[in-house]
């Protein structure tokens, strides 16, 4: 017999492990090329969550947003913008899973956006299902190259 698999985690198991987040650090020295000096903080997957869920109908954040507000809360100087994205992403999956399962009460993650009001095209329900649900919230969704982009975005911005 072979080794026994583990089974899977599930999405929300994944988005409920946080490890040993949030945790601030300092900004190495090779890491300020690209982000500056002083702190960077990187997120509980559930604070990234959190933030997501906020976000009211006709409204809309983008992963920046988010990070501004994380920087922020743990005052810290940055967010750390892979991890946002990672978590995010899972926030995502999780709200299908729970969908899936009948829940009401998911994370509305086609809200939020990537930088420039764009899409993410790796979200649960592709671009296609994220383009049904912003336009049934009143937004305008248009093609841009290769890229979907909600028409005005910055008018929509959550104030959290």
């Amino acid at each position: 017999m072979g080794k026994k698999s583990k089974p899977r985690k599930s999405w929300r198991e994944k988005l409920a492990d946080s490890k040993d987040l949030p945790k601030v650090e300092k900004i190495t020295e090779k890491m300020s090329k690209r982000w500056g000096t002083g702190t960077v903080v990187i997120p509980a997957p559930t604070e990234v969550d959190e933030i997501m869920r906020k976000v009211p109908e006709g409204k809309l954040i983008t992963i920046n947003e988010i990070r501004e507000i994380l920087a922020k809360k743990h005052g810290a100087t940055i967010c750390c913008p892979i991890t946002t994205g990672i978590f995010a992403w899972i926030a995502a999956n999780a709200a299908e899973e729970a969908a899936l399962e009948g829940e009401r009460n998911i994370t509305p993650y086609w809200r939020t956006l990537k930088t420039g009001g764009i899409i993410n095209d790796k979200y649960p329900s592709g671009i296609e299902g994220q383009k049904m649900l912003l336009e049934m919230e009143g937004h305008k969704v248009i093609q841009k190259g290769k890229k979907y982009v909600v028409v005005d975005y910055e008018k929509h911005l959550v104030k959290l």
